[in-house]
C-alpha cells in the first residue's frame, strides 16, 4: 500500500508529521525544526506566536530565519519601538527594516496589501483582538505569495479556532522559552520543547539606541507597494 503522501502531498499518517505544501525557512534551531512539518517555517501561510507576554522573546526566536532572508521584515503595529543596535546585533541591519504604526482596521489593511504585494520576506504583525474572518482573510492573503507571515496574539487566543496551520505557544523559562505546539500538521505532542535563548540583546542596548526609523503610516505604504 503507498504512503499517503505518495496519494496526495495533503495526506499524511496521524503517527507523522506532514510534508510542507510550500516552502518552508529554517527556523535555525534544529531541535525546533525537527517538530515542524517541512522542517522550518512554513512560508505563504498565516503562522501564530501565542504569547504569553509581548518582548519575551519572540524576535530571538524568528531572527535566525529573518536574517536569512536577506529581503525586507515589516514590523506591523510592535509593542515597543524596534531598536536598531539590538536587530543589528542578531542580524537584521536597519536597512533590511520597514516600521509600521497604525490604528484599528488600517494595520489589517496594510498586513494584507503587504502579503499581496509580495515585496518582502517576512511580516510580523501584533494585534492584541482579531475576529475570526480577518484571520481568514489574512491567512488567504499570506497564500497569494511566500512571504513568512507571523502573527503575534496574547496567551488567551490560544482557546480560539483560527484557520492556521501552524499556531505555537510561547512561555517564559529560565535561559529561554517553553514552545508548546497548539496546532501542527501532525501528531499531538502535549510536553512544550525548552528553548534556550541568547541573553536579550535587544534589552541590553534598548536604552542607548534610537528607533530603526520614523514609522510609516499604514495608508501611506501603497504607493511604495505598487510604485
Amino acid at each position: 500500500m503507498p504512503a499517503p503522501e505518495e496519494l496526495h502531498p495533503s495526506l499524511w499518517l496521524a503517527s507523522q508529521l506532514a510534508q510542507a505544501a510550500t516552502r518552508c525557512v529554517d527556523t535555525g534551531y534544529a531541535a525546533l525544526s525537527a517538530q515542524l512539518p517541512g522542517g522550518g517555517w512554513p512560508a505563504g501561510q498565516l503562522i501564530e506566536l501565542l504569547l504569553q507576554q509581548t518582548g519575551m522573546g519572540e524576535i530571538r526566536l524568528l531572527h535566525p530565519a529573518l536574517a536569512s532572508l536577506q529581503r525586507p521584515v515589516v514590523f506591523l503595529q510592535p509593542p515597543q519601538v524596534p531598536q536598531t543596535l539590538g536587530l543589528s546585533e542578531l542580524g537584521l541591519p536597519p536597512s533590511q527594516l520597514i516600521w509600521i504604526r497604525s490604528k484599528g482596521a488600517d494595520s489589517l489593511w496594510a498586513a494584507e496589501q503587504i502579503l499581496r504585494s509580495g515585496c518582502c520576506g517576512a511580516l510580523l504583525l501584533w494585534q492584541a483582538q482579531i475576529r475570526g474572518e480577518n484571520l481568514r482573510r489574512l491567512h488567504l492573503a499570506a497564500q497569494s505569495g511566500d512571504t513568512l507571515f507571523c502573527l503575534m496574539r496574547p496567551l488567551a487566543a490560544e482557546r480560539e479556532a483560527s484557520p492556521a496551520p501552524l499556531r505555537l505557544s510561547l512561555r517564559t523559562a529560565a535561559g529561554g522559552i517553553d514552545i508548546g505546539f497548539v496546532k501542527r500538521r501532525g501528531p499531538r505532542r502535549d510536553a512544550p520543547l525548552f528553548l534556550p535563548l541568547l541573553p536579550s540583546l535587544l534589552q541590553r542596548h534598548a536604552p542607548l539606541d534610537r528607533p530603526a526609523s520614523t514609522p510609516a503610516p499604514a495608508r501611506s505604504i501603497q504607493p511604495a507597494l505598487v510604485g
